[in-house]
């Protein structure tokens, strides 16, 4: 942490801090809340979004999950299954599915991974005219 950011980490940041923190746009971060993907944890007295340290760290999951195609449904499943097992970590049922849904993102990963080096293949090809 950067002096100074010690003493901020647990103040509530407004939307657009949280936007430029996470490089996600002010109008995607509405959208979120919006569809109950990702709510503030507080309202300022006039009505300015108020975010935390954890409501970053779950956006910034939401933020990973994109670029392996996840939908928004999806996101929001992951986060329920994340947030039963922090309410209750025995439950094997949500333990079950958070492992599925560990298992789909390796695949997804590596399909991602096959889909780059094909892409680095044609550039290569492209350089080499």
């Amino acid at each position: 942490l950067r002096n100074g950011d010690a003493m901020n980490a647990h103040r509530p940041m407004q939307i657009g801090e949280l936007a430029e923190r996470t490089g996600l746009s002010i109008r995607t971060l509405r959208h979120y809340d919006e569809i109950g993907l990702l709510r503030p944890s507080a309202r300022s007295d006039g009505g300015f979004r108020l975010y935390t340290a954890d409501d970053e760290s779950r956006l910034l999951l939401i933020r990973r999950m994109k670029p392996l195609g996840y939908s928004l449904e999806q996101m929001g499943e992951l986060l329920a299954v994340v947030d039963g097992l922090d309410a209750d970590p025995a439950d094997r049922a949500l333990s079950a599915r958070l492992g599925d849904i560990r298992d789909e993102a390796r695949t997804r990963r590596d399909d991602l991974r096959r889909k780059l080096a094909a892409a680095d293949e044609f550039v290569a090809q492209l350089e080499a005219r």
